[in-house]
């Protein structure tokens, strides 16, 4: 099936240092890029994190600490990146949970403001999960019809990105009113169309303002506004928090949060400056 697009679709997947969003840092990123006329770019970069590899992940990749000590960083590359997903809608495999907060971080340590609020993201985790709950693994059987092991090297970005690239297009093909029909399968619930905004929403599982979760969208008073989700404050619109007690900006500032929290808490304080 070809993917219905108005705008370029990027598909990635990262291998990093570890699973820690505001410590960890990208060692690879690996990228489709696939053009509203069906043309697909491929991108693929072994990145150095300017910190040692820990063992288990060298093991898990086959990435060494010697295969990046002469790579670019991410800093080195993040223009490059940028370029590749502006203007894009974003795919990936727990890519909303994982790759596109850290990515976030990337841009931001390398003085990038990249406004992942443009672009829709589509997590085919997300999707696999709400149709059938296992793994990439089980989606490329289940959706593809072979043993993931048969086709690819396991925790390498580039052959995840391959497989991810896959299981996506295979949902597309699976939940068609007419596959479900002819499974026998009432098709109520089970179809997925073939449109990136639709696939979005799908992905999404829930109405975070920041990725970490720390700022909410809520219903206040009959406003859709933004909430801390955490802390003294929870509950609380941030634009009063910032109002009543302007020290809570600072110390979220200095403390140990994610830069993507740090950026949409100082995007609201800036909106409600121009507003006063």
């Amino acid at each position: 099936m070809k993917l219905n697009l108005q705008k370029p679709l990027v598909i990635f997947d990262l291998e990093t240092t570890g699973l820690d969003i505001v410590k960890d840092r990208i060692i690879q990123i690996s990228y489709i890029k696939v053009l509203p006329n069906g043309q697909e770019v491929r991108g693929n970069e072994i990145i150095n994190p300017e910190k040692p590899i820990p063992q288990e992940v060298v093991q898990l990749t086959g990435i060494s600490n010697d295969d990046v000590k002469d790579k670019p960083t991410f800093k080195q590359i993040a223009a490059k990146i940028c370029d590749v997903f502006t203007g894009a809608d974003i795919a990936g495999f727990n890519s909303n949970h994982f790759d596109v907060p850290l990515l976030a971080e990337e841009f931001l340590r390398a003085g990038i403001d990249f406004d992942f609020a443009k672009c829709r993201l589509i997590d085919a985790q997300t999707i696999f999960h709400k149709m059938e709950r296992r793994n990439l693994a089980a989606a490329y059987k289940f959706y593809c019809g072979r043993k993931m092991e048969d086709d690819f090297e396991a925790h390498r970005a580039d052959q995840d990105t391959e497989a991810t690239y896959r299981v996506l297009m295979g949902e597309l093909d699976c939940y068609t009113r007419e596959h479900q029909e002819a499974l026998g399968e009432d098709p109520e619930g089970r179809v997925l169309e073939n449109d990136m905004q639709v696939l979005a929403d799908f992905s999404k599982v829930n109405d975070n303002v920041d990725f970490a979760g720390r700022i909410i969208w809520a219903e206040v008073n009959g406003k859709r506004t933004e909430v801390f989700n955490f802390g003294k404050h929870k509950g609380i619109p941030v634009a009063d928090v910032l109002r009543n007690d302007p020290g809570y900006y600072s110390w979220i500032l200095g403390g140990d949060f994610t830069y993507n929290t740090k950026q949409a808490l100082t995007r609201i304080k800036l909106r409600e400056a121009k507003m006063a």
